[in-house]
């Protein structure tokens, strides 16, 4: 519920750093009690500084209930927009804290897993070939992972895809290349040789992404088209290098980013199993924030995105 009537000023100028600090610990911890022992403040300080806050905003941020704090809707899009400036002027203290030791500042990168050990790496490389003394943080995830992280202010870009129809608003979106998918096994497993259709896959145990992971989703509706039933025997794995042991320690295949298996195909460790048709993965490109300018820096590691997805 609203206080008063319409706001007819900028209230940015009276709201302080501890004001978001609060309200994010209140929607973190759930009563004043706990918020104001995160915040090092005493419970009747939080109370009247949350009452300073809404009094500033004119608006109701928490309904008081009886296990604790509830944010209203107002509230919540407070406490969203209070973590990411929370996490810019972080950001910002690190950047000038380097600087001002003789660094030149940080670059904060988050990669989705089939872009990351290919692109994404030599990308690194070649920046930080230019750029020695630049703090270059990677940050490999899904990509819901990494542009929650991204919104938050907390990456400087990201390189996935969308997986929320919001994103779109939210984000400019640079198509880089395409992540193709290949079915692995173990070097030596039965199925290692010839082509193979989907069902053949349906007596194999496999190791499964969680399903919020766009390969996972890709695999299901490959057999969901074909009319065929998803195989039964599966372990659900979020961890890609548990997913690698798990592949080459048993008869489980998996459904993985090539530019992630490359090295264990080298080693020969690892076998692709022909799979017709093949699986297909929308591409990757490179994802900002929009309305927002970046740093040099960043701006340079775009470029050397843009031209190794080019070659």
């Amino acid at each position: 519920m609203t206080r008063g009537s319409t706001l007819d000023r900028d209230f940015t100028a009276s709201l302080k750093v501890r004001h978001l600090s609060l309200i994010v610990a209140l929607a973190d911890h759930g009563t004043t009690h706990s918020a104001a022992d995160a915040l090092n403040m005493t419970q009747s300080t939080a109370s009247k500084m949350l009452r300073d806050v809404e009094d500033v905003f004119q608006a109701t941020l928490f309904e008081r209930g009886p296990r604790g704090m509830i944010l209203t809707p107002l509230g919540q899009f407070a406490v969203d927009n209070a973590r990411a400036q929370l996490s810019r002027l972080q950001r910002f203290s690190e950047e000038f804290s380097a600087r001002r030791a003789g660094g030149y500042g940080t670059l904060a990168v988050g990669a989705i897993t089939g872009a990351a050990p290919d692109l994404v790496a030599r990308a690194v490389a070649e920046i930080k070939g230019r750029r020695p003394q630049l703090s270059v943080a990677l940050h490999g995830e899904t990509s819901d992972g990494i542009l929650s992280e991204l919104e938050a202010g907390r990456l400087d870009l990201a390189v996935g895809r969308f997986s929320a129809e919001r994103h779109r608003t939210v984000f400019a979106f640079e198509p880089l290349a395409e992540e193709r998918l290949v079915v692995v096994a173990r070097a030596g497993h039965r199925q290692a040789t010839g082509a193979h259709r989907l069902e053949d896959l349906q007596d194999c145990a496999r190791v499964l992404q969680p399903v919020s992971n766009p390969s996972r989703q890709a695999l299901d509706a490959a057999f969901d088209r074909a009319g065929l039933r998803r195989p039964r025997e599966t372990i659900e794995c979020s961890s890609i290098l548990l997913i690698l042991n798990l592949v080459q320690e048993s008869d489980a295949v998996a459904l993985l980013p090539q530019a992630v298996v490359l090295a264990h195909l080298r080693a020969g460790l690892f076998t692709v199993l022909d799979i017709r048709p093949e699986i297909r993965l929308s591409g990757f490109g490179l994802v900002t924030r929009r309305k927002e300018p970046l740093e040099p820096a960043a701006l340079e590691f775009c470029d050397i995105l843009r031209a190794r997805a080019r070659r």
